[in-house]
């Protein structure tokens, strides 16, 4: 299954990354490839994380405390946001 970003989104991993790579080098690259991980999983199972609306599931990153919220819109993985889950629900349900 194919994988887009929403602008959101999108955004939200750059700035995570750029983040991470400001307090450690080097931690940045590897938050991008637990995400790039999680979303290789997320293509290969994109039933297998758990609903948190009536269309959106999220997958929860294991090495740092952030999910991959997304939906399924015709056969399209539609990532929508890159969530710190520490964040009120309200600033990535979308």
């Amino acid at each position: 299954m194919k994988i887009e970003f929403l602008p959101a989104a999108q955004q939200e991993l750059a700035e995570a990354v750029e983040f991470y790579e400001k307090q450690l080098d080097g931690l940045g690259v590897l938050f991008y490839e637990e995400v790039s991980g999680a979303l290789d999983l997320i293509r290969l199972f994109p039933e297998g994380w758990q609903l948190i609306t009536k269309v959106s599931r999220k997958c929860c990153l294991h090495k740092f405390p952030y999910m991959i919220l997304y939906g399924i819109v015709n056969n399209v993985i539609v990532i929508s946001s890159i969530a710190h889950q520490h964040q009120h629900p309200k600033s990535y349900l979308r």
